[in-house]
């Protein structure tokens, strides 16, 4: 009953996770988002080529994917920390699209948030903090990616579950981030486009 109610988390969480919604905005607008830009279905890519009105919805709804999934999970009998990471492998490796999603960070977000609060607030003001600096959302991805597992075991000592898991999310995020930290290696990555508005100003 254990292994399978393991099973149950992790599936639960990739369903909810799986739910397209950069692709989906595209659709809506016409276009496959995944043509256009950078070719990722996250909020970034969304906001770059559609524009803010249809990327803060995105956002939204992949926060989402993360937070209601999580918060539902012990109601249900199922692992809190299964369920975040089946919502962000979901998101990641889309089955709708080939198994080829977004970046997950969003998501990760978004589970975060509800499983190690105390982690999260310190790795989003990284995030943020590297963002407002560089303007790379992709290098504060990245930074919030490595700062989470070590904050999690500052503030979570004990709790291996959650430090597995900030572990593996990491992990995930920062290899779906390889060909940015290419472009950023080859100083060809594109910056966050509301960053260049208020600094150019």
């Amino acid at each position: 009953m254990h292994s399978l109610s393991f099973v149950i988390s992790i599936l639960a969480g990739f369903a909810f996770g799986s739910v397209p919604a950069g692709y989906l905005a595209g659709r809506l607008k016409g276009i496959d988002i995944r043509k256009h830009g950078s070719g990722n279905i996250g909020f970034t890519n969304v906001q770059r080529v559609l524009g803010l009105g249809w990327a803060v919805p995105v956002l939204v709804l992949d926060l989402a994917k993360g937070i209601v999934p999580v918060l539902l999970a012990e109601r249900f009998g199922l692992l809190p920390e299964l369920v975040g990471l089946g919502a962000i492998a979901g998101h990641i490796f889309c089955p709708w699209l080939g198994f080829n999603g977004g970046k997950g960070v969003a998501t990760t977000i978004g589970v975060t948030a509800v499983l190690c609060p105390r982690a999260f607030l310190p790795a989003i003001a990284v995030f943020l903090l590297v963002l407002l600096v560089s303007g790379f959302v992709s290098l504060s991805s990245i930074s919030f990616a490595l700062s989470l597992p070590v904050l999690t075991l500052l503030f979570y000592r004990f709790d291996r579950a959650l430090l597995i898991f900030t572990l593996l999310t990491g992990m995930l995020i920062i290899i779906r981030h390889i060909p940015n930290i290419r472009r950023l290696t080859a100083g060809t990555e594109p910056k966050f486009g509301l960053w260049l508005k208020v600094f150019r100003r």
